[in-house]
């Protein structure tokens, strides 16, 4: 055989050694909050760092106090904040904590399209695609992870975004990742087009949002959302960690509205 076909076959194996290997060793620390960020993340929301824009591409109009932002509704369930920073494959870190009353719906969009609910529903036996921890519309969360309202949370999501054509089809799905509260909810869960009718770039949407939308067809490049649910949830300390070269920050809409 070749001495060239041999070297391609062992580089191909390592490869593929070296991908298993890094969805093996994601697992995260999450026994002790706040997480202090790594070196090489982005601050999304933090003591004094807020890099997330109105669904309009202005300021939030969310509370934020001493780095914590609680979800504030406007028109029902579509109050959105999107992130400034744009990525395609990263590590998202997020910490919560659902209100004393009500539901606490709310969630974590990744890139508009993937919902990682938050909901009040600690305690549960049979879970579902509603409950915390699920990939909503695509996975019920394999454990129940939950803790109580008025406990701080956590959040880390290993992301691979889907991969599309020229023409914005996807060719390849993408893949979730999630612990939460230190289990395992979601073990490489395949993700392709939106389900949810709520979704950002649907439901209550802005030109702003569709702008992104454009863009993300073409690239897999987008933000992470905190939700408006119409519950009052608290959020801190948010990071991402690009997992390749295509993050980019934003300053707002580029097109008229």
């Amino acid at each position: 055989m070749p001495q060239r076909i041999v070297l391609s076959a062992l580089l191909c194996s390592l490869i593929l050694f070296c991908a298993s290997l890094a969805a093996e060793e994601f697992a995260p620390q999450q026994d002790s909050l706040p997480v202090p960020p790594p070196a090489d993340a982005v601050v999304l929301l933090g003591k004094d760092t807020n890099l997330f824009l109105s669904k309009n591409g202005g300021e939030i109009d969310w509370p934020l106090e001493d780095g914590v932002v609680t979800s504030t509704r406007s028109e029902a369930r579509s109050n959105h904040i999107p992130s400034r920073l744009h990525f395609r494959d990263a590590d998202i870190h997020v910490e919560f904590m659902l209100p004393e009353t009500g539901s606490g719906n709310s969630g974590i969009y990744i890139h508009g399209n993937y919902e990682l609910q938050i909901i009040n529903s600690a305690g549960k036996k049979q879970l579902t695609q509603e409950d915390m921890g699920a990939a909503y519309g695509f996975a019920p969360p394999l454990v129940d992870a939950a803790r109580k309202p008025g406990e701080w949370q956590v959040y880390d999501i290993r992301y691979r975004a889907p991969r599309r054509d020229a023409e914005g089809k996807i060719t390849a799905e993408g893949e979730i990742t999630a612990w939460l509260n230190g289990q395992k909810v979601q073990d490489g869960t395949k993700v392709g087009e939106p389900r949810s009718q709520y979704h950002p770039y649907r439901y209550k949407s802005t030109p702003y949002l569709q702008e992104i939308w454009e863009k993300q067809l073409k690239t897999s490049v987008g933000p992470v959302f905190l939700q408006d649910h119409d519950n009052p949830v608290k959020f801190r300390n948010v990071w991402v960690r690009p997992l390749d070269d295509k993050s980019c920050l934003v300053d707002g809409p580029t097109k008229k509205e």
